[in-house]
């Protein structure tokens, strides 16, 4: 194997799956050497498709311990099993994931003088970059949001930061006009969507607003989404959550209300769908009635994942729900086996798993 050419090696190896390949590289000396080379990275970032994981957050409570690595805690929805990537290859301390996009992990981190600073790695080539330092109050309260395109926006009631690693290298920094703290921000092509509390002290009344990047720079930042055809979408939900759908589509999920009244119970748990392109609403998905019952005596839950999977969680669970609707499947299911303690909140976003380089 040692003789043949390079390239050879590359065309051979770069035709197995991305698990086969992190295993070969643990071979010997040789194959490391030939599948962690820039020449191959390349090649397999451009034409092998990304292993599309579910991550889990860490508690925001709980700190790592230094008998316990920090690491990585990812479910593969395809092979149905857990799966954890070291994260020991970083200097700092408590790393604490947060957000992916393109194969690239974002995570907070404890710097040396003790200050937060915001951290782009790969988990795979186990090479990261420090982003230009920010405020510890930024890591507390802001919600990380990424893209493709490696832009980074630190959002929060008051204002957004905003990284696109240009020249300047610094963080901009611009005033927001949302009424009120932004729940469940996303990022979609060049636009931001989240929803925002606009009723009164007593009852609450969400509405969805959207701001451009482009046009950050302007007063005015956020504008409130409405359609007279929407009618009452917002009003059949219980603490909805936006989730970043496939292409240009969003979801909004929440516990679909029985009547209008102030503390309605609800029947089950709603994921609605609106088209960007057509601005129309539409049901994706209904949780069934007897996975349902396992939610309905806790007072909320979380929710997190995109495009055709979102994962549900509730104290005391033990366990995940899962909506999968990849073509060819359209199923709720458990995730059993949860690392940790399982009984907790989860947290968490879609991770891309490619031997994708740092920019």
């Amino acid at each position: 194997m040692e003789s043949l050419p390079q390239d050879a090696l590359h065309l051979i190896f770069s035709l197995l799956p991305l698990p086969q390949i992190m295993i070969c590289r643990s071979v010997s000396k040789h194959l490391h050497q030939v599948l962690t080379s820039p020449s191959f990275i390349h090649l397999i970032s451009t034409h092998s498709p990304p292993l599309r994981l579910l991550a889990l957050r860490p508690p925001h409570h709980r700190h790592h311990h230094l008998s316990s690595p920090p690491s990585l805690h990812v479910f593969d929805p395809d092979l149905h099993r857990w799966l954890r990537f070291p994260l020991d290859f970083l200097p700092f301390c408590s790393p604490h994931p947060v957000a992916s996009s393109s194969g690239l992990l974002y995570l907070w981190a404890d710097s040396p003088d003790s200050t937060k600073s915001l951290v782009v790695c790969n988990p795979l080539t186990r090479r990261f970059l420090t982003l230009p330092q920010l405020g510890s109050a930024w890591s507390r309260h802001g919600s990380v949001l990424v893209d493709s395109a490696t832009r980074v926006m630190v959002l929060t009631e008051l204002a957004a930061l905003y990284f696109s690693g240009g020249a300047g290298n610094h963080w901009l920094k611009f005033s927001s006009n949302l009424p009120s703290k932004p729940r469940s921000p996303i990022l979609v092509a060049d636009s931001v969507f989240a929803l925002c509390d606009v009723g009164s002290p007593w009852r609450s009344q969400w509405k969805l607003f959207a701001c451009t990047i482009s046009k950050l720079r302007s007063s005015q930042t956020w504008t409130r989404l409405e359609k007279l055809e929407w009618g009452d979408v917002f009003d059949i939900l219980k603490r909805p959550r936006l989730v970043r759908g496939n292409g240009s589509k969003i979801l909004m999920v929440g516990g679909l209300k029985s009547s209008f009244s102030l503390n309605s119970a609800c029947s089950t748990i709603l994921i609605l769908r609106l088209d960007l392109d057509s601005w129309e609403w539409d049901e994706a998905g209904r949780m069934p009635v007897d996975m349902f019952k396992c939610f309905q005596e806790c007072s909320k839950f979380k929710v997190f994942g995109g495009g055709d999977r979102v994962c549900f969680s509730a104290k005391r669970l033990g366990k995940l729900a899962l909506w999968d609707n990849c073509p060819g499947k359209a199923e709720w299911r458990w995730i059993d086996g949860v690392p940790g303690s399982g009984d907790g909140l989860c947290r968490g976003f879609v991770f891309e798993a490619r031997l994708t380089t740092l920019p």
